[in-house]
């Protein structure tokens, strides 16, 4: 097996020892559906995980991870979302649309895959306020039947629960679990502690505490995630527009600067999908945007690219902390 060079290959280090640790050896240039499939479906091979992938890093770690573990990995590649370096990395690549769900149990059924992960974020915005998802998207009967009953009854359902776990559904009907990506990626979920920066003032803990009740009592209703707060006051609230927009428009309002982004998990988050997510991507628009400090919820949060997103947030000047939510509960009561 030809192993991969910096040259041949757009990733490095841990990627490239992932792609050389690949079941049944790899060629470079590509992805190979023919060869993969014989790959994955040949006697004794290990089951493979089926991979639900939109955007960002997430789902290239995973994969990443179960390479390396010499576990064969066949995705679901969103088309408009997913990162095309997907198809360097995994056994087996299928482009798909987001409405083509009869289309993913097809491929899944046909590549032997008897569990699935979901990880990367969809652009819940787009897929469905930006003109007709219907028209723009071409369900087939599999995503009318699993989404139907939510957005075409007369009470509309669009809440991001209640879609996932019609999706969850779905994949059970035709005997295949749902597992969370965080079991099969562990040492992505970040551990307590600091983890960037310096440490803030009494003051940015004050926001610290608040923010962080505002935010629990918003992923409770299935809002967001995300809150920034500045002088114990709400600058901005994340909604269906996503953790970006949330963190540009603070920027919009508080030209000031000084203020903290606060990510947890919902109350009773389920791990299998939409788990909180930070990165070298956040770091550089909190930057941007005047911020001084990010707080995340330790065990629940995910941080893709960690060595580089803490270095980057120490360049910057941002802090970065991971708190457990059982900490946070104590000093409120105590409070």
């Amino acid at each position: 097996m030809p192993k991969i060079t910096s040259g041949a290959f757009p990733f490095v280090g841990p990627q490239r020892e992932a792609l050389d640790a690949m079941v049944g050896g790899y060629q470079t240039g590509g992805y190979h559906p023919k060869s993969g499939y014989r790959r994955i479906v040949s006697p004794g091979s290990v089951a493979p995980i089926g991979l639900v992938a939109g955007w960002g890093r997430f789902p290239v770690l995973v994969a990443q991870s179960l390479v390396q573990r010499r576990i064969p990995v066949c995705v679901i590649a969103i088309q408009g979302h997913a990162d095309s370096h997907l198809e360097y990395l995994c056994d087996h690549v299928c482009w798909s649309g987001v409405g083509r769900m009869g289309a993913h149990i097809k491929y899944f059924r046909k590549m032997g895959v008897r569990q699935v992960t979901m990880a990367g974020k969809l652009f819940k915005a787009d897929l469905l306020y930006a003109g007709s998802p219907w028209l723009r998207h071409f369900p087939d009967l599999e995503c009318l039947r699993t989404f139907g009953p939510l957005l075409l009854s007369r009470n509309r359902n669009a809440r991001d629960d209640s879609l996932l776990n019609a999706v969850t559904a779905m994949y059970l009907r035709h005997a295949m679990d749902v597992v969370p990506a965080t079991d099969l990626a562990p040492d992505l979920l970040v551990s307590e502690g600091w983890l960037a920066g310096k440490k803030h003032s009494a003051k940015l803990d004050n926001d610290i505490r608040f923010g962080w009740q505002v935010a629990k009592q918003m992923g409770a209703l299935d809002i967001g995630q995300s809150i920034t707060v500045k002088d114990g006051t709400v600058l901005a609230v994340e909604a269906i527009e996503g953790t970006d927009a949330c963190i540009r428009r603070t920027g919009e309002v508080c030209r000031r600067g000084g203020w903290i982004l606060v990510k947890v998990a919902k109350p009773n988050q389920d791990m299998r999908f939409d788990v909180p997510t930070i990165g070298p991507q956040t770091v550089q628009m909190v930057k941007e945007a005047g911020g001084v400090a990010i707080a995340v919820e330790a065990g629940r949060t995910i941080v893709v690219d960690q060595a580089e997103t803490y270095a980057a947030a120490e360049a910057a000047g941002i802090a970065i902390v991971a708190i457990a939510d059982t900490k946070m509960n104590a000093v409120a009561r105590a409070a």
